[in-house]
């Protein structure tokens, strides 16, 4: 039976970690005194991080995931953006929670941040997982979000917005999540860095901030939870929970 794949997070940073960490140690037998005990500190970190790494995006990643997910108080007929969706995990796990709902799902496709990020991949996923009734995917920057004002619950994004390259365009991006959620909608992003941009940003839109982590022992590196509610009637359906 086939089974459905998120592939493997920032492959190229993992590949570089371990392959530096081999050479370090390699090179700390050719070395003695302090240079040694140096080398081999430095391959023991980076080996580490590089292991660390990989543990994240073959099981990690799914338990961080069903965290972010918990944080909402679902009632089935949501409208979900996951942005950055990669091979589809955010979205797919929104989804299944769906009766009426739609999860959507865009991201720009580049390889570097997945394996086989690419949108058959992602489709794929979908078949496999069963929700093909209620997922749409799409070809879309996060900084001019294709969705019209106030027209989703949620929208949820993890390890996304730090590969836009500037402040500038980060804030864009938030600022766009802001512009799309309804009143009394709720955006949870998750990263490793920028997340005070991200507040930031969130603030500036007029909406309610708080954040939780760094979580440190299923996430690596270590990731943040920026949850930001949009104005709004109060005790709508996505109301966050406590």
């Amino acid at each position: 039976m086939k089974k459905p794949d998120y592939g493997i997070d920032a492959p190229g940073v993992i590949r570089n970690l371990l392959v530096c960490g081999a050479l370090a140690l390699a090179g700390s037998f050719f070395l003695r005194g302090t240079l040694r005990v140096t080398a081999g500190i430095t391959a023991a970190v980076f080996l580490f991080e590089g292991a660390a790494m990989y543990v994240y995006a073959k099981h990690g990643k799914f338990r961080h995931r069903d965290r972010m997910l918990a944080m909402l108080a679902w009632k089935g007929g949501e409208q979900v953006l996951d942005v950055g969706t990669g091979r589809g995990l955010m979205m797919i796990g929104a989804a299944k929670k769906l009766a009426g709902g739609r999860a959507f799902g865009i991201d720009i496709w580049n390889a570097e941040d997945l394996t086989a990020n690419s949108m058959s991949s992602t489709l794929r996923n979908i078949a496999l997982e069963g929700v093909k009734d209620r997922a749409e995917l799409s070809t879309g920057d996060a900084r001019e979000l294709k969705f019209a004002d106030g027209t989703l619950d949620v929208v949820v994004s993890n390890l996304a917005l730090h590969n836009i390259p500037d402040a500038a365009g980060r804030a864009k991006a938030c600022a766009e999540i802001a512009r799309v959620l309804k009143p009394g909608g709720t955006a949870l992003v998750s990263d490793f860095r920028s997340t005070g941009e991200y507040s930031a940003a969130f603030k500036k839109a007029g909406l309610a901030v708080s954040s939780s982590g760094p979580y440190l022992l299923d996430t690596f590196p270590p990731l943040r939870i920026i949850r930001a509610v949009k104005p709004g009637i109060k005790g709508q359906m996505t109301a966050v929970k406590g």
